[in-house]
């Protein structure tokens, strides 16, 4: 967490008290070596910037699945949300913003794997997404990634999901690339493609913008497991367990329901039931 230095502070009767906190101190200002998930005067949180429904900026706004979750569980650790300090986090930089101490936490999409665990911790999950389909709202063709043969797929430049598709799934399919989803939304609705594919919340969130609602919706039949995570820097074990305790509260009292349903909502989307809500794993 955010970590303080005070320098001393002279007393009015000659005494001098000094007050530091050791460099590996986290939010609040705890000795060296002990975690503290509470009581900073900030915490940073690394989001997306640019995914509708879980993470965009307007302006000075915030919104999004991502971030819904990230203030409720700030919120438990015992922060307001004037206390938040945003931070973009692209996925290629999520690992070094957590070790160069550029953010405490990070609610982007981050799907937990072994080899990223190598190298920081995860709270989570908190989501279970899978990769799925995009289409134009009508459209009764395509029901799953096996039926894409011959037909135009949209994917992100850099993504793997349309390769995927094309190596297990629909050998003749024909990919598109553009530079981010709402490019891939346009193709879409200009019938240039047939479909957009990456994890279905994202599909669930570019469809429920504004300028997409009732044009779109996700097939349902998502062939991948995307376990969304917290990203945390290596040793947060305590703030893990925090982490944790407020995602279980979350489901429990069914904010996560309702977050869900409110970040998707025009959509025509489902969260898998037989993956979602999920228990978070044992912190390590």
């Amino acid at each position: 967490m955010r970590k303080h230095t005070m320098g001393l502070l002279a007393m009015a009767a000659a005494t001098t008290l000094t007050l530091s906190a050791c460099a590996g101190a986290e939010v609040g200002g705890e000795p060296e070596g002990e975690e503290s998930a509470g009581g900073g005067d900030t915490i940073r949180i690394g989001i997306k910037y640019d995914q509708p429904g879980l993470g965009l900026q307007d302006g000075d706004t915030f919104t999004g699945f991502d971030t819904d979750v990230a203030r409720y569980v700030a919120n438990e650790l015992g922060y307001s949300e004037d206390q938040i300090e945003w931070v973009e986090t692209i996925s290629a930089n999520r690992e070094t913003a957590l070790q160069n101490d550029e953010v405490d936490m990070i609610f982007a999409t981050y799907s937990i794997n072994d080899e990223r665990k190598e190298l920081i911790d995860f709270a989570g999950p908190y989501f279970v997404a899978g990769q799925d389909l995009l289409v134009a709202a009508d459209n009764t063709d395509i029901t799953g990634p096996e039926d894409l043969e011959g037909k135009n797929l949209c994917s992100v430049t850099g993504s793997t999901s349309a390769e995927n598709i094309k190596n297990d799934h629909a050998e003749g399919v024909q990919l598109v690339e553009r530079p981010g989803y709402a490019d891939c939304a346009t193709a879409l609705a200009s019938g240039a493609v047939d479909a957009v594919t990456t994890d279905d919340i994202i599909l669930a969130g570019l469809a429920a913008t504004e300028q997409n609602a009732g044009k779109f919706k996700v097939v349902g039949a998502p062939f991948s497991e995307e376990r969304y995570g917290v990203g945390l820097p290596d040793g947060s074990t305590d703030t893990c367990e925090k982490v944790n305790a407020a995602i279980t509260k979350m489901i429990e009292d069914g904010t996560w329901e309702e977050l869900v349903a409110a970040n998707t909502e025009g959509a025509d989307y489902t969260a898998n039931a037989d993956l979602n809500p999920p228990e978070p794993d044992a912190c390590a």
